[in-house]
């Protein structure tokens, strides 16, 4: 199987993408192109034969409020800091008629790796989930994701580090 992420753009077939929660479709189908243009979101596709969409993601800069971090990270960081500077993965989803393929797995590798890029040039001291459920909050605990006070969850960037550089 290969994989390969690239930017949403106009070729590729929407209207056809389902992964059974309604606002991750109506999402992609709908909104995601409003959100480009107006540069609130990138979103990046695993392509599939004949322009489909396999599954999808979403990444934008975001921060979390100091106040709600673990204690052991908390400690390290400058009181001065309101707002850690952080990358969200605002949207995470695989088409149905892919599951069982490791799909989602690979999205999440795929999205933390430029997600630790992006922070080598414009700081991040972590990713962040929304996870829309419980299920949505379970796949991101097995990758060692944090629960934040607020239904958020956290990945310090020295973790995401740790699994690409060599």
């Amino acid at each position: 199987m290969t994989f390969k992420t690239v930017r949403l753009d106009t070729s590729h077939n929407r209207e056809n993408f389902s992964c059974g929660k309604d606002p991750l479709d109506f999402y992609l189908k709908k909104q995601v192109n409003q959100d480009i243009k107006r540069k609130l979101s990138a979103c990046f596709v695993l392509e599939g034969d004949g322009h489909s969409i396999k599954g999808y993601y979403t990444l934008s800069n975001d921060s979390v409020p100091l106040a709600i971090v673990p204690e052991e990270i908390k400690k390290k960081m400058p009181a001065s800091y309101i707002n850690l500077p952080t990358t969200l993965i605002g949207r995470l989803a695989v088409d149905t008629r892919f599951r069982g393929q490791r799909s989602g797995e690979l999205l999440l590798m795929d999205a933390l790796h430029r997600c630790y890029l992006l922070s080598e040039e414009i700081d991040s001291m972590a990713v962040i989930v929304d996870p829309l459920d419980d299920g949505a909050a379970a796949f991101y605990g097995q990758y060692g994701f944090i629960p934040l006070d607020n239904g958020r969850m956290f990945l310090p960037m020295k973790t995401v580090a740790g699994l690409f550089k060599s």
